[in-house]
């Protein structure tokens, strides 16, 4: 699996550089808050606005990529990033931070939703294998993005949004020097066809599932910060520690737990322990520490369900699967888009508010999970849980998968 083309390596490099900013603004939420007099839920809203972006531009990234080809697109999205990350940096309203991290959503989206499709049809090894590899470099830019948000930060709030341009200029002429150009593969896609695919039962009970949890995630992500009220560089270690068990637990174990219990057991088990963590933080928010340990075990939990997930989507849905990926990618992060000023307007009431809705959200994410159980356990069923070459015909007609 680690035997890899250089395609593979190039744009698995530039994935870690764009997830670092998912988590990077972690450890200067509440600098950015106190030194342009905003509250919690106004400071929240960069990652709703980054949110809200990515998810409604996934619908138009088929539509996009099936145009001028995977590389152009991977490097538009890369180019919009760094626009929309180096103005970010420099504005000094509020206002201002958040327009420019929707722009910076779009590239992502544009990246993101392409970066998967690339490496599964470039990877050796089973459509699985190549997801690991994709959820190795999710976990690694989530890790590095608090630890480069935090050192960058402790200099300026500022610091960290440049550095994120810098290093996406790095990455763009990586993707531009070793990525082949290659024609759009296929028929052109439409832009309904997302929608359409949502008819699909199994694709869109997965997809709520992904809305629920991921109102837990990104309370976890965006409000923490808050009671926490620790140094960058501190908030960034500790978002470090979650990021790093993440990538270890969706690359390492993952695989484990499904071969052992199946995707089914796997994420439903994963998500009961993640919603007993933030009640554990619902109950105790007072106590840094417990805080603290909360997060980072939730790192280990989310890793396991994000790799389960990811390969559940790219094999329910009897459709194309980048369709089948913009449309679970457009309905999961509408919850990642509300969570974060949700939680920021309730802690502004009380700080236990926050993880108390967030674990009721994902334990209903649970219970939407386990109706489609009947589906889900169709692919378990079957050999190498649906396991199938990377690189073949149909993995080349996914070049605009998504995560």
């Amino acid at each position: 699996m680690w035997r890899q083309p250089r395609t593979v390596w190039s744009v698995a490099f530039a994935s870690v550089v764009a997830f670092m900013g998912i988590g990077l603004v972690d450890p200067i939420l509440k600098p950015i808050g106190d030194q342009l007099g905003a509250t919690p839920s106004q400071v929240s809203l960069l990652f709703t606005s980054y949110m809200a972006v990515m998810g409604v531009a996934m619908l138009g990234t088929g539509w996009v990529s099936s145009r001028i080809g995977p590389k152009r697109t991977l490097m538009l999205g890369l180019a919009i990033i760094i626009v929309g990350a180096g103005l970010a940096g420099a504005q000094d309203s509020i206002g201002g931070i958040v327009g420019f991290r929707a722009v910076w959503g779009l590239g992502n989206a544009l990246f993101v939703a392409t970066a998967l499709a690339t490496i599964v049809q470039a990877a050796k090894g089973s459509v699985g294998q190549a997801i690991v590899l994709y959820e190795a470099a999710l976990g690694l830019g989530i890790a590095a993005g608090p630890l480069m948000g935090g050192a960058l930060g402790s200099v300026s709030w500022r610091w960290p949004f440049f550095g994120v341009s810098a290093l996406m200029l790095v990455a763009l002429v990586v993707t531009w020097m070793t990525l082949p150009d290659t024609e759009p593969a296929g028929p052109p896609t439409s832009l309904g066809a997302p929608l359409r695919a949502l008819r699909h039962r199994g694709l869109l009970t997965v997809g709520v599932t992904a809305l629920l949890y991921n109102v837990g995630f990104f309370t976890l992500l965006a409000f923490t910060p808050f009671p926490l009220d620790l140094s960058e560089r501190q908030v960034g270690l500790v978002f470090f520690g979650w990021g790093l068990l993440l990538a270890i637990f969706s690359v390492v174990v993952a695989p484990v737990v499904q071969r052992r219990v199946g995707a089914l057991a796997g994420m439903a088990g994963a998500l009961v322990a993640f919603a007993a963590v933030l009640a554990v933080m619902g109950v105790w928010t007072e106590h840094k520490p417990v805080l603290v340990v909360g997060t980072i075990a939730s790192g280990a939990l989310l890793g396991i369900n994000n790799t389960l997930i990811t390969e559940t989507v790219m094999k329910i849905a009897p459709v194309e699967r980048s369709v089948a990926s913009a449309a679970y990618s457009f309905v999961r992060f509408a919850g990642g888009a509300v969570a974060p000023w949700m939680a920021g307007v309730l802690g502004e009431r009380s700080a236990h508010l926050p993880f108390w809705v967030g674990t009721v959200a994902v334990l209903l994410g649970v219970a939407v999970l386990l109706t489609g159980r009947t589906l889900v356990r169709a692919i378990d069923d079957q050999p190498d849980h649906g396991a199938e070459p990377v690189g073949s015909e149909v993995e080349a007609a996914a070049v605009t998968a998504g995560t």
